[in-house]
């Protein structure tokens, strides 16, 4: 029996085109990892709650969404030469692919200074206490805080194109890998604080900031100096000429970065001033719980986006109809998953968190909704990124990330935490209808005018 699977699970990894063979590949050793990394962060919300307190770490939570605004400042480089980088490879022009990867390096280093100095200049004439609704939580200025945060994420930020390369080359894994060493080593010092010290916000910022900080400075120097050698950054090949390649669809890229980060990153924020921080964390609770559908299936997802840029540049239309196919028959597993997940749902916070972070079943279903749509959403602007075909979604998430901010409002005060999650599957539903319509054009070779763009 044991030889019969181990034939068919052997059979399976070894057939189809190459493209096909690195996906599965691909899949299963980023789904292995990606597991891995989950349970750690599974593990972190309990740990770090008990070495801080719920008030703290929903403040923790909510600058931690702050800061990932910061991340759209990279103007879609990454995203860019993840593009670029796979459509050189697919048509085999290594020419250029050093120029890239070099000028990201240098455009991203420059952008990471210019934003630290300039929030470090602006950022101290703010009360953030007040800013943040926490002048009652706590009795300490939470300024340094975010200033110890900003500077390691720009330091991140200027280190981060080393996972678009290795996404390009059709090695999402080695990119899950960076992530779950730092997750790692945060759970490793997290817990030794827990023993060793008392809470405080600031330790544990430095910890949960750092890490990825180390592990991404690690990542580069050794691929850079092994595996991705030839890819390696120099400044003889700085070429601010390239920029405009790179930012023809990374400019593009950026506005749907700061459009997904209104509809995705705002919530926090917005339940921090309507409610307190302390929403954030119930919020919070039950997001962890149903993110572990959607990183399983971003898992399975992630290396068509480059697949797909493949197949296209070689127009072979028939793989991404198969391979989309394919998808959309997963997603409706996916969906029972998720309302099996809501079933479990309160037991699961019980044994998990304890009963002092109370999640309502209202909020647990919305999340279930939220995710089978989300799940949508994701597949079919993959099939939108790979082909480059961006400026629908683009004018999309700039119209529903105007609705969902004041909608969420308005929602929150009338029915609570779930309110929040309600407004982002009234905007979720909205672009699952247009990217399906979209991407079923171009696949069979009747987009035309806006839907071709």
């Amino acid at each position: 029996m044991i030889s019969i699977l181990k034939n068919k699970v052997q059979g399976f990894l070894n057939f189809g085109n190459e493209r096909s063979l690195k996906l599965k590949k691909n899949i299963i050793y980023t789904f292995l990892i990606r597991g891995t990394s989950f349970l750690i962060g599974f593990a972190l919300v309990p740990l770090t709650i008990h070495y801080v307190n719920p008030v703290q770490y929903g403040l923790w939570i909510t600058i931690s969404s702050l800061i990932a605004w910061m991340n759209t400042f990279d103007i879609g480089l990454s995203n860019g030469l993840r593009n670029n980088l796979a459509h050189s490879l697919a048509i085999n022009e290594r020419i250029n692919i050093v120029k890239y990867v070099s000028t990201t390096y240098a455009l991203l280093s420059l952008i990471a200074l210019s934003i630290f100095l300039l929030f470090f200049v602006t950022g101290s004439f703010f009360d953030w206490n007040q800013l943040l609704n926490v002048k009652n939580a706590v009795n300490y200025n939470i300024w340094p805080i975010i200033l110890i945060a900003l500077g390691a994420f720009c330091i991140q930020f200027s280190l981060q194109p080393i996972s678009s390369i290795l996404i390009a080359t059709h090695q999402p894994f080695k990119s899950s890998m960076i992530l779950l060493f730092g997750q790692m080593l945060t759970l490793l010092l997290i817990y030794i604080l827990t023993i060793y010290t008392k809470g405080s916000l600031l330790t544990l910022v430095i910890v949960v900031a750092g890490s990825p900080v180390l592990m991404f400075l690690i990542a580069n120097i050794y691929l850079f100096n092994s595996g991705l050698a030839s890819f390696a950054p120099k400044f003889s090949f700085i070429d601010f000429k390239v920029a405009k390649r790179l930012l023809n669809i990374g400019v593009v890229f950026f506005f749907i970065q700061i459009g997904a980060l209104v509809l995705y990153e705002t919530d926090n924020i917005v339940l921090t001033r309507v409610l307190g921080p302390r929403s954030v964390t119930t919020f919070n609770v039950g997001f962890k719980y149903f993110s572990l559908l959607i990183v399983s299936f971003s898992i399975i997802i992630t290396p068509f986006w480059s697949a797909f840029t493949d197949a296209y540049a070689k127009k072979d239309m028939e793989w991404i109809r198969r391979s989309l196919k394919k998808m959309r028959i997963f997603w409706i597993f996916f969906s029972i998953a998720a309302l099996l997940s809501f079933l479990f749902a309160h037991k699961f916070y019980e044994l998990w968190v304890g009963k002092t972070i109370p999640v309502s079943r209202e909020l647990s279903l919305c999340l279930a909704i939220y995710v089978i749509a989300q799940a949508w959403q994701v597949l079919h602007s993959y099939v939108l990124n790979g082909t480059g075909k961006l400026r629908m979604q683009l004018i999309l998430l700039i119209a529903t990330s105007l609705i969902n901010i004041p909608l969420s409002v308005f929602l929150v005060g009338r029915l609570g935490v779930h309110g929040t999650v309600i407004s982002n599957i009234v905007v979720m539903v909205i672009m699952d209808i247009v990217f399906t319509y979209q991407a079923e054009l171009i696949i069979n070779g009747k987009a035309k005018g806006i839907w071709d763009r």
